[in-house]
């Protein structure tokens, strides 16, 4: 019977459902670490192969191996220590264990641990190993810059150190002393946690809690953290001439005389506790280790914070002028140092608030190349009226740039044409539009910046032509409008690499006598049609079944392995950015971030600054460099920025060139004195070219950085003063101004011709303003000509009056814009403006001319009832001296100038005769001046009609002020005719209103402005 129930022979065993689970589990374990490791190596591999063919092969291989071997180093030592702890700890484990409840609950967890400790000892090292090497991989900078920094060969003048000890050695012996702490530590914890669990520690026992082995190996490691603690108060004693106080960065009095003996003391406690913890390898007593490491807990609270405290509070507070007055001199004598600033050169400069010598026409000639056009306001109208289809577009702000044009340096505002795939249809938007059809924009668009034509006249901006240009003078763009062309020759105008270019693109066609799938746009300079075919080396050949996969895995892309449109001959473009890849080849620069592109050697070549940085150079101010360079021109991301970035030595090392047809990337060295290069240029070497290298035609478009012209003038404002006494009382302290139309934020440098009575340095600009206050206390500029021998020469002007009584003092850009909405003249003009448009003031410019100082600001109008309306450039209102009478507005600078002074007659100064009199006048009869004063009435009133259905409301006014006119000098001449007088003869009498009624073809007449209306006084 019992057979019954035996199981049956025939029967399958039972599958083992925890043996499944477990496959599975390992399975899965298996594929994910496969999917990651795969998309790791496409990375690496990728990489490579952009590296390679960019022609910076060694970066890859150096950074790829010193990033490797950082990483098994530290793994290695952190991990390393953790399992020879672990293992001295278990092989030095006592073999007999006193019976008791707490070693009978360890028991089972041994049971657990003692089959598998190899597999577990190695797991965990291995673990913490990954989490060292990656954080030693992560300081491949600060590795490289200590095996190649050199000597500086100036001396701190506290510790007597080379700067090249705080610039590339002191950062890394940080690294090092933290890791080995931190090792140690890690090491302390495993060795008391194998110790607990093998019965060398008992925590219950209520004598020897610590058996012989477990004694030695953890006074041991106590003592080297300690010592390595001892090792890091020596070297936070060199961090007191880069730490930031209250006042300035760098030695202070409480740091020579209370913290550096405090590091000093704790040092030498350090070192004794280590001692101390060594002995007790052998004494195998816990008391004087246990009164050591007291003491330097104690030593760290009493000695290391209270004392320093009490000094600052007691000695330096009640007279810190004194105190800190030597220190203050050495922060800024090394702040002007660390930030170029020794050689700027200043001189004072008194306004003068008289007209000039020459008159208006003086002040015409002196302003003639300044510029009245807004490059952030400028890019609309460029879009609108240049990008020939949606999918085309210009960065937010241009760039201002000079070339020379029949023999005249001329500044330009100038943008690429870029592709902007944004603008296409959704219907469009599918794969193989998006990266094998619409692949590169094209062309340079370019604006004259004074708003003059070539020949550097000035056009009426009420003519056909004008108005049909959005009052813009056009340099380059669509159609003949080619001046820079005819002046440099065709061009590559094809821009696969630019500021809006797409993430990727796939071109390249199997045969040549394939169709070109690349849709092109047709430009000045370029014989292209309206499709083409890359035909550069591109980034990356994607011609092999590898390679697609490995892209497809790179950018998550099936249609690498599974479209036509990828042949054995096709590459993919990608880093396209000119800043990205430049910071790509070279990870150890900071970029500027404004890129600007220059017709060069017959090729769109974008130029980008770039800066070697850093926040270790002795005594010199820290500040964060995003508080330093932002502005109002730079796009605000409503986010706040924690000061991370703090740098205090900044340098113009490298200008790179970044091929917009080809993507290829030159650094040439720019600042060979600079020690932070030499030991880049050690480390990579061959990447930086020398700048003898650089050709004629690149190096005029070489201009000074923004970036760094902003740091220095955010620094200069206080380091200007070189008195510590002064320095300290913030006497003739001054402030950047922040921008008139934009609260909170600096107000931008600008770039226009400055010197003399016909400006022909192309500098970089910007102004102060007393600290606290809002009137303008110098004027700053430095040679942006990068052919010149002053190129990177500073000057500051430094007005007389900026102490002076109210009255004499000369307006700040934000005075000046509060005087202009005050005018009565420019009140009366953009209110009228307002009624129906979006009026927006662009940047102000101040700049010296004629012994006085000027602002000049635009203003722009843009219809509110299209969305396809821009910007125009309505007025330029205008500034000159201190003086609010000589305020006023024009369409073109030339006529602002003339109202400022009464000159509102273009072309005409007060005192010259009329330039087109009426000949005829004195020959007509009453009769025909009567019916032609009728007709100018009719007209005038037709044009207004006309301006008021255009929505412009100010010429509207005009032309009935011409209209009532007229009607006057009808009804002067009826008049006549009433009283008797011949209407066949000349009459007896001409009206006098200041107008004529010759042939004017209809309403020309132009209203006299009063000039005391035009200064709003």
């Amino acid at each position: 019977m019992s057979d019954l129930f035996d199981d049956d022979p025939r029967a399958a065993p039972a599958r083992n459902r925890a043996g499944r689970s477990r496959a599975l589990l390992i399975t899965a374990i298996a594929v994910v670490v496969a999917l990651f490791g795969l998309t790791g190596f496409a990375s690496i591999y990728t990489d490579r192969i952009w590296y390679n063919n960019a022609g910076y092969g060694q970066v890859f291989s150096t950074m790829l191996w010193t990033r490797i071997l950082l990483f098994l180093a530290f793994g290695a030592v952190l991990g390393g220590a953790v399992a020879l702890n672990v293992f001295l700890a278990y092989r030095f484990r006592p073999l007999f264990r006193p019976t008791s409840r707490e070693q009978s609950n360890l028991d089972r967890y041994r049971d657990v641990v003692t089959p598998i400790r190899t597999w577990l000892v190695v797991g965990i090292a291995v673990v913490v190993g990954a989490f060292a090497g990656a954080s030693g991989m992560s300081h491949w900078r600060t590795y490289l810059l200590w095996r190649n920094g050199s000597s500086v060969g100036t001396d701190d003048p506290y510790f007597q150190k080379d700067v090249g000890f705080y610039l590339f050695d002191l950062p890394w012996w940080h690294f090092v002393v933290d890791f080995t702490m931190a090792t140690m530590v890690l090491a302390i914890i495993a060795a008391l946690v194998t110790h607990y669990l093998y019965g060398g520690v008992r925590l219950q026992a209520t004598q020897d809690k610590l058996s012989g082995a477990a004694q030695a190996q953890l006074s041991v490691l106590l003592g080297l953290f300690v010592l390595a603690k001892g090792v890091d108060y020596y070297l936070d004693r060199f961090d007191l001439v880069t730490q930031k106080n209250n006042l300035f960065t760098g030695m202070n009095y409480t740091g020579e005389n209370a913290v550096l003996p405090a590091k000093n003391i704790l040092m030498a406690v350090a070192v004794i506790c280590a001692i101390l913890f060594f002995l007790n390898v052998w004494r195998r007593t816990w008391q004087l280790p246990s009164i050591g490491l007291a003491l330097l807990a104690l030593s760290a609270v009493l000695i290391g914070m209270i004392f320093p405290a009490a000094v600052q509070q007691f000695q330096v507070k009640p007279s810190e002028a004194d105190k800190e007055e030597p220190y203050i001199q050495k922060n800024i004598e090394a702040t002007r140092m660390a930030y170029d600033l020794e050689g700027v050169e200043s001189e004072p400069y008194s306004p003068d608030n008289a007209q000039p010598d020459g008159g208006v026409a003086e002040l015409i000639s002196g302003t003639s190349s300044v510029p009245s056009v807004d490059p952030k306001l400028l890019s609309p109208a460029f879009e609108n009226l240049q990008q020939q289809f949606g999918y085309y577009s210009v960065p937010s702000i241009l760039d201002v740039d000079r070339y020379e044009v029949d023999g005249k340096q001329r500044a330009l505002v100038l943008g690429v044409r870029e592709l902007d795939q944004s603008g296409l249809n959704d219907d469009a938007r599918n794969w193989s539009n998006l990266h094998t059809v619409y692949t590169h924009g094209n062309g340079i668009i370019a604006a004259y910046a004074n708003q003059r034509d070539r020949d550097d006249a000035t056009n009426d901006p009420e003519s056909a032509d004008s108005v049909a240009s959005g009052g813009i003078e056009w340099a380059q763009g669509l159609g003949i409008q080619d001046d820079l062309t005819e002046q440099l020759g065709d061009y590559e105008s094809r821009v696969y690499y630019g500021e809006k270019s797409p993430d990727y693109s796939v071109v390249g066609k199997a045969k040549a006598s394939d169709n070109d799938n690349e849709l092109n746009l047709p430009v000045p300079g370029s014989d292209l049609g309206e499709n083409t075919t890359y035909e550069g080396d591109g980034d990356a050949s994607v011609g092999s079944t590898f390679n697609q996969l490995m892209f497809a895995i790179k950018f998550g892309e099936p249609n690498f392995l599974l479209s036509g449109r990828v042949n054995e001959n096709s590459q993919v473009l990608y880093v396209r950015e000119p800043q990205e890849r430049v910071e790509k080849v070279a990870p150890w620069l900071t970029v500027d971030a404004d890129a600007y592109p220059a017709i060069v050697d017959g090729r769109i070549q974008w130029i980008v600054d770039a800066y070697t940085t850093t926040d270790r150079f002795p005594n010199a101010q820290r500040a964060s460099f995003e508080t330093m360079t932002r502005d109002a021109l730079q796009d605000d991301t409503g986010l706040q920025t924690l000061p991370t970035d703090e740098i205090n030595y900044m340098r113009n090392a490298v200008k790179a060139t970044v091929d917009a047809y080809s993507g290829e990337v030159r650094l040439y060295a720019w600042d060979d004195a600079d020690p932070m290069l030499k030991a880049w240029r050690d480390a990579f070497p061959g990447t930086v070219l020398d700048k003898s290298e650089m050709s004629e035609e690149l190096l005029a478009h070489v201009r000074y950085p923004e970036d760094l012209f902003k740091v220095q003038r955010y620094q200069f404002a206080r380091y200007h003063v070189t008195a510590a006494k002064d320095w300290f009382e913030n006497n003739d302290r001054w402030a950047v101004p922040t921008d008139p139309e934009i609260d909170n934020t600096y107000q931008a440098p600008y770039r226009l011709f400055v010197g003399g009575t016909e400006p022909d340095n192309f500098a970089l600009t910007s102004v102060y303003v007393p600290f606290n206050r809002n009137n303008l206390a110098s004027f700053v500029s430095v040679n942006s000509d990068g052919t010149s021998e002053d190129y990177g020469k500073m000057t500051v002007l430094e007005l007389s009056n900026a102490d002076s009584d109210e009255s004499d003092q000369t307006s700040g850009p934000s005075q000046v814009a509060n005087e202009f909405a005050n005018s009565t003249a420019i009140n009366n003009a953009l209110t009228d403006l307002r009624i129906n448009a979006k009026v927006t003031l662009g940047n102000m410019l101040t700049f010296p001319v004629a012994d006085s100082m000027m602002f000049v600001q635009p203003v722009y109008a843009q219809n509110q009832q299209t969305e396809a309306s821009y910007p125009e450039l309505r007025y330029v209102l205008v500034k000159y001296g201190n003086d609010d009478r000589y305020i006023g507005l024009g369409q073109t600078l030339p006529e602002a100038l003339r109202s400022v002074f009464g000159a509102t007659d273009p072309g005409t100064t007060p005192g010259d005769p009329d330039p087109d009199p009426d000949p005829g006048a004195g020959e007509q009869t009453l009769q025909q001046l009567l019916d032609r004063a009728v007709d100018s009435a009719i007209t005038a009133f037709e044009n207004a009609n006309a301006a008021r259905e255009d929505g412009d409301f100010q010429g509207y006014l005009d032309q009935v002020e011409v209209a009532e006119a007229a009607l006057e000098r009808a009804a002067g001449y009826r008049d006549q005719i009433s009283d008797g007088a011949d209407p066949d003869a000349p009459p007896p009498t001409t009206p006098t209103d200041g107008a004529s009624d010759g042939a004017t073809g209809g309403a020309t007449d132009t209203p006299t402005e009063d000039p005391s209306a035009a200064g709003g006084s």
